[in-house]
């Protein structure tokens, strides 16, 4: 890990003591001090990552309970010819495993079923949870967020692909021909990993 990911990394952690301190502190002097605290961890990460101060403040709102990471739920559906299902993001111009942020109300396999109709038009049934990753532990970009992400292995019930809203395209791809990949969602280390479950669908639930 670089300096300047380790850094971070030291940032976010406090970032999310303050946030934490603000939640269950009720004494006027501590709120005033973790107040402090949670600016000066906005300033630290526009300085070292250089993002605009007014835009990290407005990603980041005060906490009304205990802060946990946020979670990304992706999944990994493969076509009968050994080729994965991929979206390109409107956002970014490249390419990822169909998936969010997790919603209040849905169970995860529940996120991955409505992501996977709303971004490619097919309706899909979730077989197996293959990975839990925290993000951090893996060559992602840094990110000012801690983020853990679930793969779920999906099969197609019916449906004709076509884009959602935020999706530029939808199409399958071999392992050795993938598009350039939205780094920020998927990297091809876990690409290849869902590979493997493809070619081995009794490896065990990776983790951490």
């Amino acid at each position: 890990m670089s300096k300047e990911a380790e850094l971070l990394e030291k940032i976010k952690r406090l970032r999310t003591i303050a946030q934490i301190g603000l939640v269950y502190s009720t004494d006027e002097y501590n709120i005033e001090r973790y107040t402090e605290l949670l600016e000066i961890s906005h300033s630290l990460t526009s300085v070292v990552s250089d993002v605009d101060l007014a835009e990290l403040s407005g990603c980041f709102r005060v906490e009304s309970d205990y802060v946990t990471p946020k979670v990304d739920i992706r999944a990994v559906i493969f076509n009968d010819r050994d080729e994965i299902l991929l979206v390109k993001e409107r956002a970014d111009g490249k390419w990822s495993l169909p998936g969010g942020w997790a919603d209040v109300g849905y169970s995860p396999s529940e996120i991955a079923v409505k992501e996977v109709l709303e971004e490619t038009g097919l309706k899909v049934r979730p077989q197996r949870l293959l990975a839990v990753i925290d993000q951090r532990c893996h060559p992602y970009p840094h990110s000012l967020r801690y983020v853990y992400k679930l793969f779920i292995r999906c099969e197609i019930l019916e449906g004709e692909l076509s884009n959602g809203f935020d999706i530029l395209h939808v199409g399958f791809f071999k392992q050795d021909e993938l598009p350039v990949l939205s780094e920020e969602r998927v990297i091809k280390k876990h690409i290849d990993l869902m590979f493997e479950y493809k070619k081995n669908p009794a490896k065990e639930i990776s983790f951490d």
